[in-house]
């Protein structure tokens, strides 16, 4: 053995066995060493299983900073199936604490699944009475569940938000980038044989919560809305109501209410005509309301001057082949009193003065036909035909406010703009973006759309609506000690069976604004098929007065006129 030289087939094995042991030598060293971190990883990955949860959503308050929406803890159930002996035994025991069939619970925990839901966003009892009986196999994670303390409170501008915290509707939807917090994980740890175990971790990291926004709406402003629009239409028995204060010099929303309400703590059963916002999304014939706009037109485009005399035709006209009527017999009556008597065939003659191509141009410049843009989801544009679909009558229909379709944040908007000098805003809803911290992220301007008619022109129209408050068809939205300028409107709606207007269903409003020579509100009321005296001044009308007193009072606005007061003795 000690002189053995191996032979040429010796040395080929003895260098193959050094080469293999290189192979692995080198293999080691990579795995151990340069590829390290990654097998880590890849071999957590085998063991773990993570599940996303919700982060934190922002909060809502109103102008003042009082809470409209916020995240309250609450417990979510959650089963293993691979950990289970018994489903049909542990579904049995789940099924009167979860309030959910043991079937439906059974079906879910004999998955091979990991981790399956079997409830969410419980009430806290449920989660301790849960976490009493102790199952295995079954957990209990705390979630955020979106909470309205206030319940039906300015429920349609809310919205609401879905079970993974998603927003769904409303403000919830329209700023969901701004309000989602960063998600958590849930870290679940597996066995060697794959199966999943109950969970080590449950904040993986700290998420970021998402951001708090702060609106335009002031909460007293919107209580005394809504509380007067419910009153309104319960005692009309009206189909439905809107109401929208604005501040008519910047576009911001004080107040935005439809009636009915509904509780966005609790919309699972409800059908979403219910959560709609109409006050953007319903358009309707606004009927003598946009009078105003046809009125402020001819007056810009010097077609009429305020005494300008019109004959009222005694009540009876024909055109193109249709008769338009007046509620009265007028003769000879200045352009003023046309508008604050309402008479439709007054209005019609001054229209076709104006003309198609001027009439179409300033409903465009006062925004109908179009979105106003206001931060809200669902907004629908009405309807402004196009010049070539107009008829032989369209001019003198549009003029006292048929075949066009408005929404009443699009005529509010309007009628703010004659408050506002001529110029017309951008409504808007939110005013601040905040972190989570305080800190302020975004501060929203007041927008300019575009200027609709001169100073001068929105001056002359406000002593004309003026008018119509003090001797015409809106003597119920006077408000004592205050000069109040705005518009009735009674519009027929259209019956869908027969496809012509209908005899005992209407749309009555009001739009105006207040105090008339400075105004610090712009307001609409619109009620949907009252029953009885369906007429804007008496239905709609005495509600703007009732509200803008009360606001009026609230934010300290002075009166213009000398108010006698009764002292008791």
């Amino acid at each position: 053995m000690a002189g053995f030289v191996p032979n040429g087939r010796q040395y080929v094995l003895l260098l193959l066995l050094l080469c293999g042991f290189g192979v692995v030598l080198f293999r080691l060293v990579t795995l151990q060493v340069w590829q390290a971190a990654e097998l880590s990883v890849k071999a957590d990955r085998q063991h773990r299983k993570t599940v996303s949860l919700e982060g934190a959503r922002g909060t809502i308050v109103d102008r003042h900073g009082k809470v409209l929406a916020m995240n309250v803890e609450v417990p979510s159930a959650f089963g293993v199936p691979t950990t289970l002996d018994s489903p049909t035994k542990t579904a049995r025991m789940l099924a009167p604490v979860l309030h959910v069939r043991s079937e439906e619970l059974e079906r879910k925990l004999r998955q091979e699944r990991s981790f399956v839901w079997l409830a969410r966003k419980l009430d806290p009892e449920q989660g301790r009475r849960l976490e009493r009986l102790s199952i295995d196999g079954v957990g209990v994670v705390m979630e955020g569940r979106r909470f309205y303390p206030k319940g039906p409170f300015l429920s349609h501008v809310l919205g609401f938000a879905g079970m993974d915290g998603e927003g769904l509707e409303g403000i919830e939807h329209r700023y969901e980038s701004y309000l989602r917090g960063e998600k958590r994980m849930m870290v679940l740890q597996r066995d060697a044989l794959g199966r999943s175990v109950f969970p080590t971790d449950l904040t993986e990291r700290s998420p970021t919560p998402g951001h708090n926004l702060a609106l335009t709406i002031d909460e007293v402003i919107q209580y005394i809305t809504e509380r007067e629009l419910e009153d309104a239409v319960t005692r009309a028995q009206a189909k439905s109501g809107t109401m929208i204060v604005l501040d008519p010099r910047t576009g911001a929303v004080l107040a935005m209410a439809v009636s009915p309400r509904f509780d966005p703590n609790v919309v699972s059963n409800l059908s979403p005509d219910r959560w709609r916002n109409k006050a953007l999304t319903d358009a309707y014939e606004p009927g003598s309301t946009l009078k105003a706009v046809m009125a402020a037109a001819a007056i810009e485009e010097r077609v009429v001057k305020p005494n300008t005399m019109v004959f009222g035709e005694l009540g009876r006209m024909t055109i193109a082949n249709t008769v338009i009527h007046d509620h009265e017999k007028l003769g000879w009556v200045s352009f003023a009193q046309v508008i604050q008597k309402s008479s439709n065939i007054g209005a019609a003659k001054i229209g076709m003065a104006l003309g198609e191509q001027r009439l179409h141009r300033y409903l465009q410049a006062f925004g109908f036909g179009q979105k106003t843009e206001i931060d809200l989801p669902g907004e629908g544009a009405g309807l402004v035909k196009s010049l070539k679909d107009w008829g032989r009558r369209s001019v003198a229909s549009i003029s006292m406010g048929q075949e066009i379709g408005v929404t009443p944040i699009q005529m509010v908007s309007a009628i703010a703009a004659l408050a506002n000098e001529g110029v017309l805003m951008k409504p808007y809803v939110v005013s601040e973006i905040q972190s989570s911290e305080g800190q302020l992220l975004k501060r929203v301007s007041p927008q300019v759309r575009r200027r609709a008619v001169s100073p001068e022109t929105a001056h002359a129209m406000t002593k004309v609506l003026e008018g119509v408050v003090t001797d015409g068809t809106g003597a119920k939205a006077a408000i004592p000690g205050f000069r109040v300028a705005g518009k009735t409107g009674t519009a027929q709606k259209i019956d869908p069976r027969t496809g012509s207007y209908s005899a005992s269903r209407f749309v009555t409003s009001f739009a105006g604004y207040v105090p008339a020579e400075n105004p610090r509100l712009a307001m609409i009321v619109v009620i949907d098929e009252p029953q009885g005296d369906a007429w804007g001044g008496t239905v709609a009308a005495p509600v703007f007065s009732r509200v803008g007193e009360q606001v009026l009072s609230y934010l300290g606005v002075g009166s213009q006129e000398p108010v006698t007061l009764a002292m008791a003795l």
